[in-house]
């Protein structure tokens, strides 16, 4: 039997997750990168489940990715088993169904357990169509969906204090947040061909073989151009152009298909521009962002040759496990790297490695004297002397990733 790595506290999902279970009219769904902890927010759960009350007895847990439950992947083998495993229990059923995009016609068998039964569902998948088509038919709306990232900073240094690592922001910068590896003792050769893995795993397995890609080498060159681009504002018909260059004929439409089944999977975040000022989003020219930086250097180098990139890679996805709307903000013809909404909250967020010069400083702090209201607005570099001004606050990155206020 494998040996379970120590469960890291992710209390964010779980003060999400939480409200909603023992509605067993609501099926709960996790999606995410593969290997990016859905698994264990599920003993989460669990824990917190025990914790309250229930017991082990009450909980029927499927991993679709364990080839001893291959059988299992057809739904008229897998409905049976599952009614006869809740009618066995005494007390409420809780039923967790991991990777269960394996199983084949699996909307039936969950709309069904909702439907017919008093068992609290709670489903992951690696792929963001999980609730397209047919499920989302089925269920009409009768969901809750919650997108679970690789670890932060925070959940980063939690992991390298049960393993006594090198739990500091350097450490972060080049390993990333990837769970497996955070909660780990490796090596950079062993790290690189673990996160090499996953790679080719949601390539191969989620984009090409869902898609029927059959030129691979083509998506592969589209997706490491995205990810050699990090931070930078692309278009579909640059990527197209740039291919071209370099001998490669590809329609703009294939490469807009490419990301798009890429973004499909989690392994790229799409950020749009919103106009700040008409308070628009823009159509053309988004950024992209890796799921976990830590894999993006696996993919192309070392992270600290294009630290900028990584640096707002970092920010970027941390706005989005905090719940956050990310976009890319315009105003004037200038750019503001993030702008974070939800509700009615708002924040404005510039990220430089460091402001070595008063053109810099300029540059990072001066775009926000355009921006048409007064919500908090911050700029975090690599700064070990921090200079805020005009109020507005200049903080190191590796504080305000680990900040409570915002």
């Amino acid at each position: 039997m494998k040996e379970s790595k120590p469960l890291i506290d992710r209390s964010r999902y779980l003060d999400r997750i939480m409200p909603f279970i023992g509605a067993d009219d609501v099926i709960k769904v996790l999606v995410g990168l593969r290997r990016s902890g859905k698994s264990d927010m599920l003993r989460l759960i669990q824990q917190r489940l025990l914790s309250e009350g229930r017991t082990p007895k009450q909980f029927i847990s499927l991993n679709f990715e364990n080839y001893a439950l291959a059988k299992y992947h057809d739904p008229d083998v897998l409905y049976p088993y599952l009614m006869d495993r809740i009618d066995a229990i005494d007390g409420k059923p809780y039923i967790f169904l991991d990777e269960v995009q394996e199983v084949r016609g699996f909307e039936k068998v969950v709309n069904s357990l909702r439907a017919t039964t008093q068992a609290d569902v709670i489903i992951t998948g690696s792929n963001s169509t999980l609730l397209s088509g047919e499920l989302a038919t089925y269920l009409g709306g009768r969901y809750v969906q919650f997108e679970i990232f690789p670890f932060g900073y925070a959940e980063f240094r939690d992991a390298r204090q049960h393993i006594h690592g090198n739990d500091s922001f350097d450490a972060f910068v080049q390993e990333g947040g990837m769970p497996f590896v955070a909660t780990g003792s490796w090596s950079e050769e062993s790290r690189r061909t673990y996160l090499t893995d996953i790679y080719r795993s949601v390539v191969l397995r989620d984009v090409v073989r869902r898609h029927s890609i059959r030129d691979v080498a083509l998506l592969e060159r589209i997706v490491m151009f995205a990810m050699q681009n990090t931070g930078n504002v692309l278009s579909a018909n640059a990527i197209a152009a740039y291919l071209k260059a370099e001998r490669i004929e590809v329609s703009t439409q294939t490469v807009i298909n490419y990301l798009e089944y890429c973004r499909e999977a989690f392994l790229l975040e799409r950020m749009n521009r919103t106009d700040l000022a008409g308070k628009q989003v823009l159509k053309t020219l988004q950024k992209y962002y890796v799921a976990d930086h830590g894999l993006r250097n696996a993919i192309i180098g070392d992270g600290t040759a294009q630290i900028q990139g990584v640096l707002e890679n970092m920010v970027a996805m941390e706005g989005l496990r905090r719940g956050y709307t990310v976009s890319v903000g315009t105003v004037n013809d200038k750019e503001v790297d993030f702008v974070f909404d939800k509700g009615a909250q708002r924040r404005y967020v510039q990220v430089t490695y460091l402001i070595d010069s008063d053109k810099t400083a300029e540059r990072e702090f001066g775009v926000f004297r355009d921006v048409p209201d007064n919500y908090p607005k911050t700029v975090v570099s690599m700064d070990p002397i921090l200079r805020p001004r005009d109020g507005i606050e200049h903080r190191r990155i590796d504080e305000f990733l680990l900040a409570e206020d915002w």
